[in-house]
């Protein structure tokens, strides 16, 4: 497969979908003084190149009621465990990330919940997982930054 090589249009385009995911081509065509067709050309052909693989919903969890967010690092039994595990975690819904990082946990998760009371049945689910030898949790008192944004456009201004 050939790589991919992003132009500085390609840049544009991205830039502005990274904003608004909902920007219409003929927006972004306006804005770039280009044709709605050149965009949905370039928009596809980024995806056929899996740099785009879909669009993103943002939530306010807060105005949902989902205001608890805490961390849960599970201890295994054994690490040949890790790939049932995940696929368990993966039918609790309320758990919104989950990653096998190195240290003491053999998989580490994020959960947003209503209350310390919807947390504590999360995490006793996650107790009830076959394999689960233990789990720590710890509670985020405030989410200060949550912006994958940044990190996209910096990205994008590297290359």
């Amino acid at each position: 497969m050939t790589k991919f090589k992003l132009d500085k249009l390609d840049h544009q385009i991205l830039d502005i979908l990274i904003d608004d995911t909902r920007t219409a081509f003929t927006d972004i065509a306006k804005r770039l003084d280009i044709s709605a067709g050149t965009v949905h050309v370039r928009v596809r052909k980024m995806e056929e190149a899996g740099i785009i693989t879909g669009s993103t919903l943002n939530l306010n969890y807060k105005k949902l009621g989902y205001t608890f967010v805490a961390y849960v690092g599970i201890f295994l039994r054994k690490t040949s465990q890790t790939k049932f595990v995940i696929e368990r975690i993966n039918e609790i819904p309320n758990i919104v990330e989950a990653h096998v990082p190195t240290g003491k946990y053999n998989v580490f998760c994020k959960i947003r919940a209503r209350d310390t009371e919807h947390a504590k049945r999360i995490i006793y689910l996650l107790d009830d997982i076959e394999g689960v030898y233990r789990t720590e949790t710890m509670v985020s008192m405030e989410e200060s930054l949550s912006n994958k944004k940044r990190l996209m456009h910096s990205i994008f201004e590297e290359m």
